[in-house]
This record gives C-alpha cells, structure tokens and sequence, in this order.
C-alpha cells in the first residue's frame, strides 16, 4: 500500500505516527504540494489534492484522511500498539478526542502558520486573533484535562495522542503554550515517544528549507 504524505504535513506527520507505532509497513509517496505541476500530477490519482492519502491498488482502495487512514491500519494490521480499543464508548471516545486535536487545535494553528507566509497587505489578522482565542480556551481545556494523565485517554496510548502530537508540536513554534505545565509535561512526554522522534527527525531537513 502507498501512503502519500509530506514530511512536515501535521496531518501526514499525525498518520506516519500511527504507522510507526503499529511497525505497518508501507510504501511512502512524498508530495510536494508547493510544487504546481507535482500538485496536477497528484490529483490524477486523489483530485482533492490533500495529504495524506492511503491507496491499496491489490485492493483497488482509496482512504483518504488521517483519522480514517489510522482507523483502517488498526483494523487490517494488528501488531504494535493498538490505537482504537474495540470497546465501543472508548473508542468513542478516542475519536472525539481525535477530533478535539484536529479541529480545535491543529486547524488554528494552521491558520496562524500559514499566515505568517502571507505578502503584506493579503494577510489577516482578525482571522489569525480568532484562532489565538479559540488556542487560548483550548489550551486551559487540556491543560486541566491532562493534570492526571500521562495520555488523552489516560494511561492508553491512542489515535488521539497521535492527533495531538504534530498539533501541539506546531504549536510550541506559533503559538507557544509555556505557562501551561500540564500540556508541557504532554508534550514532552510526546517528543520521548519513538515513533513522534522518527517523523520530526524526517520532517526536520524540511522544516529548514520551508519558505525560502
């Protein structure tokens, strides 16, 4: 199966993690959506245009979508870490902490990232403050949420802490939440995990040239 993905990609960064913790092995397709002509090339095979994207030809399957993605690795390939649990309500839910992090959290910081590369006079500042507000009553949320907790689910590792990893790995770079100790010790205890160290150690020679 073929994983198109880029390196630096929160969402990509969120599925090449699942990848590692389940040891699944795949095909990576690196996408360069900076690049017009490799974008047309792209939506030949998903016209969406987006990463990451999952194609398992012997199967003539298409899944798009990190947490779709994640949801069919844990389901088709069982070693490693288990990252939806078969109980129903707690897999429930890890998929509403999934999207908590998606949308709550990666999405704004997104909005702010990308801003940043904007030309004057074409940026937008009452677009960037919205998503600082939301960041702010986000942060205090999992910052109280996490003060007992070693990971969203508790002391299972999940889809969600993949979900959380690049989010608030992008963060401490945007929009840094320091005074926030618990979220800090999550962090942390992210960054010591094997298979986040894999994807930032990929991502990194990336990141260095990324708006030159």
């Amino acid at each position: 199966m073929k994983l198109y993905y880029h390196p630096i990609s929160s969402y990509s960064q969120k599925t090449l993690m699942a990848f590692y913790e389940k040891g699944c092995a795949f095909e990576p397709v690196l996408v360069n959506l900076m690049d017009e002509k490799a974008k047309e090339e792209y939506k030949k095979i998903y016209p969406m245009g987006k990463v990451p994207f999952l194609r398992i030809d012997e199967k003539n399957w298409s899944v798009p979508e990190s947490s779709i993605i994640i949801e069919y690795i844990d389901r088709h390939y069982p070693g490693g870490t288990k990252l939806i649990p078969d109980d129903p309500d707690l897999a429930r839910q890890v998929r509403m902490r999934d999207r908590f992090f998606d949308l709550y959290v990666n999405d704004p910081m997104v909005k702010i990232f990308f801003d940043g590369f904007r030309p004057e006079g074409q940026k937008d500042p009452y677009g960037v403050q919205q998503a600082k507000d939301r960041l702010d009553t986000v942060f205090a949320m999992i910052d109280q949420e996490m003060a007992e907790k070693s990971w969203a689910m508790g002391e299972l590792f999940s889809m969600a802490d993949c979900a959380a990893a690049p989010a608030l790995g992008y963060c401490r770079m945007v929009y840094p939440f320091t005074k926030h100790k618990n979220i800090v010790a999550y962090i942390n205890r992210l960054a010591e995990r094997p298979s986040f160290q894999r994807v930032l150690k990929e991502a990194e020679p990336y990141l260095k040239t990324f708006g030159k």
